[in-house]
């Protein structure tokens, strides 16, 4: 079978990089995590801190036994699918294998493509720069926007109502525009309660 074949069968993935680690950001924060990065991305956010993954045939396309093998020589059994944007790609081979490995799955994604996939745990973070795709309203179990510019508050609150009663909702301040968005993403969580915080923890402990 021919190497693009196995990747629309999601049997092979450009891989980035993975790496262990501890989780940073949303629900997770302080956890021990397997990091599956994926390369390539269509959405195009501007302040993107991984511009390098966009281009999905920079990565080689490796065979998910050897992405699990990988991950199995760590103690933690969380695995985490980010990328570039992950659902770009057929994800039920890789989260059947780590789930029959024992793992926990999360995915961070901001739901720009079709839901694929078996996971515990789904982080939703929507880009204004390519619209969702409706499936993954219903799949979100934490909803987590970035706040770049004022105008987030809204885009946050449009996509708020859309998600799933019982859906965790963050706001997160992009890392360069911290000082300018902090305090009011504080008083805006205060005036809204069914609101949490996220910060890029492992940017202050200066971890990967």
């Amino acid at each position: 079978m021919q190497k693009q074949e196995q990747v629309a069968q999601g049997t092979r993935l450009p891989l980035m990089e993975a790496f262990y680690t501890i989780q940073g950001e949303g629900s997770f924060t302080g956890h021990p995590a397997y990091f599956i990065r994926l390369g390539g991305c269509d959405v195009g956010c501007v302040w993107c801190d991984v511009k390098e993954s966009w281009e999905a045939g920079k990565w080689p396309l490796i065979e998910v036994e050897e992405i699990v093998a990988e991950a199995l020589k760590y103690p933690a059994r969380l695995a985490v699918i980010t990328g570039g944007e992950p659902l770009m790609y057929d994800l039920g081979p890789l989260t059947k294998l780590l789930k029959d490995k024992g793992f926990k799955v999360n995915i961070e994604t901001s739901g720009a493509h079709p839901y694929s996939g078996e996971f515990d745990w789904v982080c939703f973070s929507p880009k204004k720069f390519k619209s969702p795709h409706e499936g993954i309203y219903d799949k979100a179990d934490e909803l987590k926007v970035v706040v770049f510019h004022s105008s987030d508050f809204e885009f946050a609150e449009t996509h708020a109502a859309k998600v799933r009663e019982g859906c965790v909702k963050l706001l997160q301040p992009e890392w360069s525009k911290s000082s300018k968005f902090m305090e009011k993403i504080i008083t805006y969580v205060k005036n809204h309660p069914e609101w949490q915080i996220s910060l890029q923890t492992h940017k202050f402990m200066d971890i990967p």
